[in-house]
Formats: structure tokens, sequence, C-alpha cells
């Protein structure tokens, strides 16, 4: 049929350039964090014009794991892509998810008899793709795991050449180890975040050869915690040494992650920002819709 061809071209062809917004979410922990979540996604898609959201998802189940009926509620809040961490198989339930989905990945410095992917790629509405993987960091690190700098090579290696966005979340305590794969993967990635320690860093910018880096996005769940945790028992526990449950808090929502844009025709980091949105935040959103 004439102009078939024309009416099907991918919105960004003939353009010198076409910028993706990317909004990625720090560990979201249990029920509060998956509350405050659902609330400000939408805000934040908005406001931002978001293409592809991603979160860190390996606290969502009462702290520790993911269930799949928790990883599909994930979805309909307006998730597009997930990350795992340490806490990857606390829930071995989310495996089979895990292994048939195309939107979640676990640390692809694992053994390589792991179950699930190293990567997936995501088609935005808008129409470039972005890739993601996820890397376990070994400083401080309870769960055993390979080198990521090579696991990041290997993976690398392994995209689509036709994939030019690529987010990394290195999943880890030290900064130093944080600090480090930013450096290294300068220039071959569009985005490098850190997760796990649940305190967003004020580090973030885009290094000198296009990659936006930040060291942690914090966390998204209740703050008035000790890392999303009741206040008390851990604060018993470390002055007594006795161990007691930490179950987690319900206080002061917030929601922390970084809004990236990204040139898509060249895969570089234009501007990174940290964002922040509370209860009150979420309350005035709804007021005025």
């Amino acid at each position: 049929m004439p102009g078939l061809t024309a009416a099907i071209e991918p919105p960004w062809k003939g353009r010198l350039t076409l910028i993706i917004n990317l909004l990625c979410v720090g560990d979201v922990v249990g029920s509060p964090g998956r509350t405050i979540l659902a609330r400000a996604l939408p805000q934040l898609v908005r406001e931002h014009d978001v293409h592809c959201t991603i979160v860190n998802a390996e606290n969502v189940a009462s702290g520790s794991g993911l269930t799949p009926s928790l990883y599909q509620k994930l979805i309909e809040s307006g998730v597009d892509l997930m990350t795992m961490g340490d806490h990857v198989f606390r829930r071995t339930a989310i495996i089979a998810t895990m292994e048939s989905s195309e939107r979640i990945v676990r640390p692809a410095n694992l053994s390589p008899a792991a179950p699930g992917r190293e990567y997936v790629v995501f088609q935005t509405a808008g129409g470039p793709q972005v890739a993601l993987l996820s890397l376990l960091g070994r400083m401080y690190m309870r769960l055993p795991s390979d080198c990521p700098f090579r696991a990041a090579d290997r993976v690398l290696s392994a995209l689509p050449k036709d994939v030019k966005i690529v987010v990394v979340d290195l999943h880890g305590e030290a900064t130093s180890e944080k600090v480090a794969m930013g450096w290294y993967l300068d220039g071959r990635v569009s985005v490098l975040f850190g997760s796990h320690t649940h305190v967003p860093t004020a580090d973030e910018r885009v290094l000198p050869r296009g990659t936006a880096y930040i060291t942690d996005v914090g966390m998204t769940g209740p703050h008035d915690s000790v890392l999303g945790r009741n206040k008390e028992p851990v604060i018993r526990s470390m002055t007594t040494n006795v161990p007691s449950p930490f179950d987690v808090a319900t206080g002061d929502l917030r929601l922390n992650g970084i809004v990236v844009s990204v040139d898509s025709i060249t895969g570089k980091a234009t501007s990174i920002r940290r964002v922040a949105v509370g209860e009150d935040d979420t309350a005035e959103d709804a007021a005025k819709g």
C-alpha cells in the first residue's frame, strides 16, 4: 500500500536527537514503600515526561525479597523494569517470574547457574529501547559474587548493538566500589546508579564521557525508621547485642530517585537530577487533580 512504510516509521527517524527521560527509584521497602511508589509515580511521570521507570525491588516483600504477586502489583503501579540485589532469592517463589519475565534482572555477577536474566531490553512507548543490567558489589556484602567489573564487560559485549541506552544498578555497600565503577563504565553506559544503603547521596553528575552517575539513589518507604525498619528494636539490638526482629516501619513515607535525560541517538546522558516525593506532596497533587 502506498505510504504504508512511512506510516510505521519510528517517531525519531530523521531527527538529529530524541531525548528519553528515565526515572530510577531507590530500594522500595515493604508495604509503605509500595504505597508511596504507587501514589508518586503518576505525578513524577507527568512532571518529568518519563519514558521508562526503573525500580530496585529487592526489599518489596516485608522488607526482604519479592513475590510474584507483588511483582505484578509493581507493574500495575506503572513500573517498567526492576532490579534486585543481595536479597534476590530470599523469596524463592519469584524465581519462576525472574526466568520468564523480560522486565526484571538479577545481579549479573552471580553464579552462571543462578536463575534469572542478566539483562533485559525494554521497548519504550516513544520508540528507543532501554537495556538494563544489575551488578552486586563485593565489598562488605554477604552474598558471594564474581567480579562486577568483568561481569559488566561481559554483559555489555552481549547487548544488541542497536541498543544505545543502557542503565546499570550497582547494588553495593562501599562508596569507593561504586565510584570506581562509575569511572570504569563512563561513556559505555547511559546511567549508573547505586542502591542498597538506603541513604541518598548528593554526588549526582554527568561524567566527562556521558554517563549519568550517583553513588546511591536512596530509599523509597518509611523514613521515620532505621533504613526502613522500626527504630526501637534496631537500637535495642545495637545497644545490647541481643538479636531482635526488625519489622518494617510505617511513618514518614518518601520516594527517592533520579531523573536522567538521555540522547537516544548517542546513548549519552544530558542531565541528571535527584527527586524526592513525600506523603504531603502526593496529597497536594491529588487535591489538584
